[in-house]
């Protein structure tokens, strides 16, 4: 502690000596502060020398042997990477826009979008009044034209039993021969008639065959079966199978999709089109449906270049069946490998 003491009465002003002459501080300052420094190093080591030394850490023990490792699961391969990828659309290849054969008036249409047709079924019908007539006229004619074929027949048969009598008679000597050969004329022309009354029969047929045809042509009947995708045209409208040129002719009934054949139609770059081939897998995703991979197959390429857009043509069929796929949906397509 004398130490300490000694070095504390070195900081304490005497104040009945005479000033000090001024002379630089900094050495006196650094003195000071060193002797600030040693005293508190000195009540540090003090303090802490009664003090028992800290506990050694405890030892780690030794880690025991693991048992044998899993044995790994071989990953799954990843997906085949896609050699090339387009976008599309969807197109069916069986579509028709229905329409009328003849000039007409629609007196009733049956069909609206979205409706499921067969083949054969009735979408339309037109105002068949005047085709009516004609058939019930031509079906008159046709029985006037068996009625004279009918008695024909009896003109006929009459004519043979004369033409028998009177052979027999000039057999006796009973009858001339001028009696003989105008029976036998008048069988001749009689047969003759019988002939053409069947031919009129024949023709009246075709008439009524015809006329038949033509009120048909007045229903307007589903080519395929498939679906109703746009009905344009309503009752009341005139129908026609030519453009009527600014009027208010219409020269379709409705659109019917074959949904069977509905397919992928992308443009490939030429400068790619080495990479695609028939029958090459494809990977396809509508723009509707984004995680839904739909399988397909290329149908075939076409061989021609569209020179403006520098692309090719590709037709890729669908391997799916699904009520999602729709026409003109677009579509993005992944080729891969062949």
């Amino acid at each position: 502690m004398s130490e300490q003491k000694k070095l504390l009465d070195t900081l304490r002003i005497d104040r009945s000596a005479p000033p000090p002459q001024r002379t630089s501080s900094l050495p006196k300052v650094a003195g000071v502060l060193v002797a600030m420094a040693l005293v508190a190093a000195g009540g540090y080591w003090a303090g802490s020398a009664g003090k028992a030394p800290p506990p050694a850490p405890a030892a780690i023990p030794a880690a025991t042997s693991p048992g044998p490792a899993p044995a790994a699961t071989p990953a799954a391969p990843p997906e085949e990477a896609a050699v090339l990828s387009a976008s599309g659309y969807i197109t069916a290849r069986r579509m028709a826009t229905v329409a009328s054969r003849i000039t007409g008036q629609l007196t009733e249409v049956v069909v609206e979008e979205g409706m499921r047709v067969a083949a054969g079924d009735v979408l339309a019908r037109l105002d068949d009044r005047i085709a009516k007539n004609d058939l019930d006229r031509a079906q008159a004619e046709q029985r006037a034209a068996q009625a004279q074929v009918e008695s024909g027949k009896a003109q006929l048969a009459e004519a043979k039993r004369v033409l028998a009598r009177v052979e027999n008679l000039k057999k006796t000597d009973f009858s001339s021969e001028a009696a003989l050969t105008d029976a036998r004329s008048t069988m001749e022309r009689l047969t003759a008639g019988l002939a053409s009354d069947r031919a009129q029969v024949d023709v009246a047929a075709f008439r009524v065959q015809g006329a038949r045809e033509q009120l048909d042509l007045h229903v307007i009947r589903a080519p395929f079966a498939g679906v109703v995708t746009e009905k344009t045209a309503q009752p009341g409208e005139v129908v026609s199978p030519m453009s009527a040129g600014g009027g208010f002719t219409r020269t379709g009934v409705c659109t019917i999709v074959d949904m069977s054949s509905l397919e992928i139609e992308v443009d490939v770059n030429e400068s790619y089109i080495g990479r695609v081939s028939a029958g090459q897998r494809v990977t396809a995703t509508l723009d509707a449906y984004p995680d839904w991979e739909i399988p397909a197959r290329v149908i075939a390429i076409i061989p021609s270049a569209n020179r403006e857009k520098a692309t090719v043509r590709v037709r890729i069929g669908l391997e799916t069946d699904d009520a999602r796929i729709l026409p003109d949906m677009g579509v993005k397509v992944a080729f891969r490998k062949a």
